[in-house]
């Protein structure tokens, strides 16, 4: 492992246990082992840092769905539609002590949203309702179904599920093959 992704990976620990608000490069660079001076040979700023934690540190849910928006038929729906969900509770789960703190204040909120331009998490709905389309497109999912209404309802659940896992500190249920029966008994 080479030193950027080292600096990832102590970033994730760190925004993990601090959030990304009180995560400082110092810290992060320190607790890599190595100056800030090289975190910044990577990294622009904090802000890229997180995005490199959220893309390389979590489940890759970005991927997969790319993946099977590419070939959706290569499995049979039910698969494919809980491994998503597997996928969303893990990323939540995961993601959600990263990136919480982002919402303490509005002002924190704006700046990031600004930065972020338009990688934020609206992508993933975005991609889950892309993959569905091309489900509809095999006939695999009724023509008249809401894909962004599904979309929203599985990775709704899934957000639910890690926010009351983390809250709880406990860990979470496997909902994904019933969050799937329930979302594929609608479609």
């Amino acid at each position: 492992m080479g030193s950027r992704e080292e600096i990832v990976a102590a970033a994730a620990k760190v925004m993990r246990e601090q959030g990304y608000a009180h995560a400082t490069t110092k810290v992060i660079a320190k607790t890599a082992g190595y100056s800030e001076a090289m975190l910044y040979k990577h990294f622009r700023d904090k802000t890229d840092l997180f995005l490199s934690v959220m893309g390389e540190e979590l489940p890759a849910l970005g991927a997969v769905l790319g993946e099977l928006t590419a070939d959706p038929g290569r499995a049979p729906l039910r698969d494919n539609v809980v491994r998503v969900a597997r996928l969303g509770l893990a990323f939540y789960l995961e993601g959600f002590p990263i990136a919480v703190s982002v919402f303490s204040s509005r002002e924190l909120l704006r700046s990031h949203r600004e930065r972020l331009g338009g990688h934020g998490p609206r992508g993933l709905l975005d991609g889950v309702a892309k993959y569905l389309r091309a489900e509809q497109a095999l006939g695999r999912v009724d023509a008249g179904t809401d894909v962004e209404a599904a979309a929203a309802l599985l990775l709704g659940a899934c957000f639910q599920q890690a926010f009351l896992a983390t809250f709880e500190e406990s860990e979470p249920a496997d909902l994904a093959d019933r969050l799937a029966d329930t979302l594929l008994a609608a479609l």
